[in-house]
């Protein structure tokens, strides 16, 4: 017991993984994972809580780096403001959320901060954006000389400067999917099931602003042809984005031009399942963006790997919530120091040598395995009032250890329940065979067992498997939203064989 508490203590000084950005990050923005929210303005549910730039604060305060605002035209069509179309959520100012992304794009990273647009404004409001972004950001805003761009510029060359993305409004003028559903139309249809109110604001909307919306834009059939162009908006996007119609193989085909492309969950699920060769090709010069299907109406997220594994760079999620794939997302973005960007393994961004691309559903030879020790923990006494976890009893604490990743490596493991005992000590060992550390996730989590009800939640971390360093590491645990708890830690020892 005595050298447990010594090693404990000498081990606080030895961090689990690396504090600094040690990735390369002179490659372009089609090379690395990047830390993704969706409809960042949302502080609660879909379809009926407040929009307000206090969420998009508090992601870019834990390094999100791709923020997501849906603009559309205020009651009396002479401004703009942020919120989740064709619901009962409350909207807020462009330019309040504009203000606060340019107080604290760069709190937490230097590194580039991509604004997505959902937008829903005549070219008249387009150019008032265009006005109002350039005025906020000054110089801050990065938008490309020539245009349109065969290849993205670098985290690197882009540090300190905040980029837009959004699809030009000349191609939905002139392409013929111009009706495709926004992102919020697409995800309220997938629901199926509007309340009468939302229904009723639905059709009002449409009686407004005619019909027909384009997927990131309303339909122009009522402006006059020299209306129609923003030239001013449309230069300001690095980004070019677009939602596929049809067969979405077709866009996955590589042209000369770099783009956004952006499907749900489900059509990445589906077309990965069929074509995922096509997917990882197009995301080594291209990007895709991902975001939650729309029966998620209470802000949960997806597994994450669905998209990394396929090379998606932007897999947006609900920031605002918890759970287990929120944490997956940010133990991810644990990675390269915390800065938003994570460059992508190099067999995602090759062909092998007969012109194949992985295939993550293949099972491959184990390249590595984990060992993971799980000593003891402490702090909880500190952290939770003595009743929280048993009203006349210490607490009855185990300890699950978990690898997330590719199908092949997932596995769960858990200690046994130690009764009693505000400061257990398990002294178990578990091994986990990798075949893709470089995609996997150490998921760690403390639960109290609880003989009557569900066991109560103790604690958790997930670490970058990359990232961890060899040898006996204080573990600090999180709550379920993903803050820091105070004083709670784990005595574990890493190794590699």
């Amino acid at each position: 017991m005595h050298i447990n508490f010594i090693i404990y203590a000498i081990s606080l000084i030895n961090p689990n993984y690396s504090f600094r950005v040690h990735h390369d990050m002179n490659a372009p923005l089609s090379h690395y994972f990047i830390y993704t929210g969706h409809n960042s303005y949302l502080t609660g549910n879909q379809l009926s809580s407040d929009c307000s730039d206090v969420p998009i604060i508090k992601a870019l305060q834990r390094g999100v780096r791709v923020i997501e605002l849906d603009l559309w035209p205020n009651s009396t069509k002479d401004d703009i403001v942020v919120v989740h179309g064709r619901t009962l959520t409350t909207p807020v100012s462009l330019v309040q959320c504009l203000k606060s992304i340019k107080e604290h794009a760069f709190v937490k990273s230097r590194y580039p901060v991509i604004i997505t647009l959902e937008d829903h404004l005549t070219p008249d409001l387009q150019a008032k954006v265009a006005e109002m972004t350039t005025q906020i950001f000054g110089d801050m805003l990065y938008f490309p000389q020539t245009d349109p761009l065969t290849e993205f510029p670098t985290p690197e060359l882009l540090k300190d400067r905040v980029l837009i993305s959004t699809k030009p409004p000349k191609e939905y003028l002139d392409s013929k999917q111009f009706k495709d559903a926004s992102d919020s139309e697409r995800e309220l249809g997938e629901e199926g099931s509007l309340s009468p109110a939302l229904s009723v604001e639905v059709e009002a909307d449409d009686r407004c602003n005619g019909s027909d919306h384009d997927e990131e834009g309303l339909n122009p059939r009522d402006k006059k042809p020299d209306q129609q162009n923003a030239p001013q908006y449309k230069r300001l996007i690095t980004i070019h984005a677009g939602k596929p119609k049809g067969n979405i193989r077709d866009h996955l085909k590589i042209a000369g031009d770099v783009k956004r492309l952006s499907l749900s969950e489900q059509e990445l699920e589906k077309a990965s399942a069929s074509y995922g060769a096509d997917i990882i090709r197009f995301t080594q010069k291209n990007i895709i963006r991902v975001y939650p299907k729309g029966t998620r109406v209470t802000s949960s997220n997806y597994r994450p790997h669905i998209g990394w594994m396929y090379g998606a760079q932007m897999v947006a999620f609900n920031m605002q919530g918890h759970g287990k794939s929120l944490w997956y997302m940010q133990g991810m973005f644990r990675a390269n120091g915390g800065c938003g960007y994570v460059k992508k393994p190099a067999f995602l961004m090759e062909k092998g040598p007969h012109n194949e691309f992985f295939d993550p559903k293949r099972t491959l030879p184990v390249k590595t395995t984990l060992k993971v020790k799980v000593y003891m923990g402490n702090g909880w006494s500190s952290d939770f009032s003595k009743t929280h976890f048993d009203t006349f009893s210490p607490p009855d604490f185990y300890t699950k250890v978990c690898i997330v990743g590719v199908p092949a490596d997932q596995a769960n493991k858990k200690t046994k329940v130690i009764q009693d005992n505000w400061f257990p000590i398990w002294d178990e060992e578990f091994e986990f065979p990798l075949r893709i550390p470089e995609l996997a996730l150490l998921r760690i989590e403390v639960r109290e067992y609880d003989k009557h009800e569900k066991d109560d939640f103790g604690g958790q971390t997930c670490l970058p498997v990359p990232e961890l360093k060899s040898g006996f590491r204080a573990v600090p645990l999180y709550d379920e939203k993903g803050e820091k708890l105070k004083s709670v830690k784990l005595l574990m020892r890493f190794q590699f064989t």
